[in-house]
């Protein structure tokens, strides 16, 4: 082996020299802008949020605010009357009631089932199961219930319901409640509940609805 060969090193090391003051000034700055966009960035989003946030309550005071609906018995019609057995005035009477219904908020209301009842001075005598359904927006739409009344039912009231009918006009109170589904542009669904009470003056001669005054509501 030659003696005087050259030894290559192993590895090489470069030393960087230090940077200088303009080199580091530039880095800070650069450190600061950065930060800087970064609180700009988190600013926007934030105020984004808050208008996204206004915007919402905004929607929720005027769209999703729930205006009552209305209720009216469009049609009663006696389907079905049995006399009961024996001398004393016994009976069973089935009606079709036709309940016309107007939503009149921007959203839509579905409903699976429901239920209604009949009272007679202060004495409940008559249930009926409301069908599925759906009322449009800002729209029309009807409910029909088949209601069974049974003379049984009246009780201590039935000398008092004998008098009415003699009398031309028996006063009936009616209640239903039917849950539901509020639609908003068919993307967001609320659960709702529509409520109706009605007084209503059944003619006996007719065999109509008379008179009647109802009071509707909804609640979220």
């Amino acid at each position: 082996m030659d003696s005087n060969a050259a030894v290559l090193p192993t590895h090489t090391t470069t030393t960087m020299p230090p940077p200088s003051k303009n080199q580091a000034d530039e880095l800070r700055h650069r450190r600061r802008r950065r930060r800087r966009c970064a609180c700009v960035c988190l600013l926007v989003s934030l105020g984004a949020a808050l208008l996204l946030g206004i915007t919402l309550l905004v929607l929720f005071l005027t769209v999703l605010r729930v205006r009552d609906p209305t209720t009216r018995l469009v049609s009663s019609r006696v389907i079905g009357f049995a006399p009961g057995p024996g001398p004393d005035f016994q009976f069973n009477l089935t009606m079709l009631l036709t309940v016309g219904v107007h939503n009149p908020n921007p959203a839509s209301f579905s409903y699976a089932s429901g239920a209604a009842q009949l009272w007679y001075r202060g004495v409940l005598v008559g249930v009926a199961g409301v069908d599925p359904g759906r009322i449009p927006s800002k729209g029309d739409g009807t409910m029909e219930l088949v209601m069974t009344v049974l003379s049984s039912s009246f009780g201590a009231e039935l000398p008092q319901l004998v008098k009415d009918m003699e009398a031309g006009a028996v006063p009936l109170d009616a209640s239903a409640r039917v849950p539901g589904k509020v639609a908003i542009f068919s993307v967001l669904k609320l659960r709702a509940v529509a409520y109706s009470d009605c007084h209503v003056i059944f003619g006996v001669p007719e065999m109509k609805v008379r008179s009647q005054v109802c009071h509707d509501h909804a609640k979220l």
